[in-house]
């Protein structure tokens, strides 16, 4: 008998660090205290931030794709088109997914000049006292903005946010009052942020499509954040008046190392959110965006995120011009050139999820009948319709190449005698 119990503790013993390994050494109570939007009470029961009587949309049980988070969605990046949704309009607690936007603005004041990556950041007494996941900022701590950068998209740091967010603005509110204009301006229409770094606080809410829609414009127009929220591990250090000392950042994006097509983005748990993401992956040159919110702990989010993206590419096929084709010469009435030069505004994209033979796609340009001067550079002068097995699949707007002025007494005269002339 004692040999018996000799080998079951050490068997025991011998399988328990495979099982450490298997869920990454990290329980959901540890990530929720250690991660990005953790708040005193993170053992509070979790209260969902959603209306009574909402339904899925039936996505979910069609496609056969088994997600337990309540509300999710699946978005190819380059066309924005949904491949997958559940409850992705309910609205709820993002915690500190809210950071995709914050980083969307800093990146925004890059582009415009507005600061630079080596300029320093001071940080306030305010900035200092958030709580939650932090790189324990001190008052008057001196970052540079890269540094910044990567202690909000690493380590997810609530300090550095507010570092940030006073830093571009003056102060958080209005930090806050140009990522709500942001997100308008995006379409995310179910969105409200109260804080730039998503602690837990009545009003602060947006949804799954809303997430999705700022994940896009982030990864899109700066794909830069890739050098940032794929970076595993690094080293900042604090200079302050004790002295200098090393502090370690650690990615809270786990999916960045356990899915090999990863690009990034952003994770986020509070005790009212549960646990958030934001997941985007790229394979074979197509980006997915995967958002899950509310799910149960961070094995299931996850979990989740895996599912939804392995989904997508192994489903989706993209459709996309290289260039858009010519489209010639139209005739303007009233105006001094008689004909201008028009183009595609943009190249064609389609993502498919049937099998089709992209072979059978055809375009068919249609002009507007009747174009009278004048006309600006980029003035809609008709369009390119797609289509599909004789069903449409978008169309793309054609536009003046070029200005065409309208016609005056005077150069009606010119071109008179110019016939004449001739």
């Amino acid at each position: 008998m004692r040999r018996f119990l000799a080998v079951l503790l050490c068997a025991g013993l011998w399988a328990q660090p495979v099982l450490a390994s298997d869920i990454g050494a990290y329980t959901a109570q540890e990530e929720i205290m250690q991660e990005e939007g953790s708040q005193e009470g993170a053992n509070e029961p979790a209260q969902e931030n959603t209306e009574e009587g909402e339904e899925d949309t039936g996505e979910a049980e069609s496609s056969g794709i088994d997600v337990s988070a309540p509300s999710a969605i699946l978005m190819e990046a380059s066309t924005g088109q949904v491949i997958y949704e559940k409850d992705p309009d309910s609205v709820r607690p993002p915690a500190s997914v809210t950071k995709v936007m914050t980083l969307l603005l800093i990146f925004d004041a890059l582009e415009e000049g507005k600061i630079t990556l080596e300029e320093e950041v001071t940080t306030s007494e305010y900035a200092a006292s958030m709580g939650g996941s932090q790189v324990f900022l001190e008052p008057g701590e001196v970052q540079t903005v890269d540094t910044m950068i990567k202690c909000i998209s690493v380590a997810s740091a609530n300090d550095a946010c507010v570092a940030m967010a006073e830093h571009i603005c003056g102060d958080e509110g209005e930090f806050v009052a140009q990522m709500n204009a942001r997100a308008k301006g995006l379409g995310m229409e179910n969105t409200n942020f109260v804080n730039c770094n998503g602690l837990d606080t009545d009003g602060h809410v947006t949804t799954a499509r809303d997430i999705a829609l700022m994940s896009r414009e982030l990864i899109l127009k700066h794909p830069e954040i890739r050098d940032y929220c794929m970076i595993w591990m690094e080293n900042i250090t604090h200079t302050t008046r004790k002295g200098t000392s090393e502090f370690g950042l650690t990615n809270t994006n786990k999916l960045i190392r356990q899915y090999e097509y990863a690009t990034g983005l952003k994770t986020g748990s509070t005790s009212l959110a549960k646990f958030c993401l934001s997941a985007t992956a790229e394979k074979n040159g197509m980006e997915m965006i995967a958002v899950i919110m509310a799910a149960e702990d961070s094995k299931a989010r996850v979990r989740d995120a895996t599912a939804l993206l392995n989904y997508g590419f192994g489903k989706c096929k993209v459709y996309r011009e290289d260039v858009p084709p010519e489209t010639g010469l139209v005739p303007v009435r009233r105006s001094v050139e008689k004909k201008i030069h028009t183009k595609q505004e943009a190249p064609f994209s389609y993502v498919d999820v049937t099998g089709a033979d992209f072979s059978d796609i055809e375009r068919k340009v249609t002009m507007e009948k009747k174009i009278e001067a004048p006309v600006k550079e980029g003035d809609k002068v008709g369009e390119a319709i797609y289509s599909l097995g004789g069903e449409e699949i978008g169309r793309m707007d054609i536009v003046a190449a070029e200005p065409a002025e309208k016609i005056t007494y005077k150069s009606a005269w010119k071109d008179v005698i110019e016939k004449i002339l001739l």
